[in-house]
């Protein structure tokens, strides 16, 4: 049996984290010591792994959970497990795009800001922030960034609640 420190050692996270993850049931609540100490099985070293892995490629932990708990309880969550992917993937191909646009956005905007700049005495405002006004791929970018702010993807919810 391993304590917290040690678990949190051996898996680089703190033992803050593994609260964190019991609490969100993608680790399993730990046995006691008779002082009340909470101590984790080895396998649980796996176990951290597998959700610090799973989280860079893009799940959540209430993903991870409902997956999680459908597998340790038998069943079978791969269908589910190859769609999230699947989405999480077209969500990365699509966030590509649209920065592989702003950044070519940006390059075109610093050489006119240069030109603007070379035209203007030092010590005069340019007012260069004032000319992302018509800027149609910053104006994409903005509005993406107001449909995605602090919400999880609906579709992805949903696929949760289905298991």
């Amino acid at each position: 049996m391993l304590s917290p420190s040690e678990l949190a050692r051996l898996t680089g996270v703190s033992t803050d984290t593994l609260r964190h993850y019991e609490r969100k049931r993608v680790l399993g609540t730990p046995a006691r010591s008779r002082s009340g100490y909470r101590r984790y099985p080895h396998e649980a070293v796996a176990r951290v792994g597998l959700v610090r892995r799973a989280l860079t490629i893009g799940f959540t932990l209430d993903e991870l959970a409902g997956v999680l708990s459908e597998r340790d309880r038998g069943g079978a969550p791969c269908r589910s497990v190859r769609t999230l992917v699947a989405d999480r993937l077209a969500e990365l191909e699509t966030r590509l795009r649209d920065l592989t646009e702003l950044r070519d956005e940006l390059r075109v905007l610093l050489r006119e800001w240069d030109q603007r700049l070379a035209r203007i005495p030092a010590g005069v405002q340019a007012r260069l922030l004032d000319l992302l006004a018509d800027r149609p791929a910053v104006d994409r970018a903005v509005a993406r960034q107001r449909r995605t702010a602090g919400s999880a993807d609906p579709r992805r919810r949903s696929l949760i609640r289905r298991r």
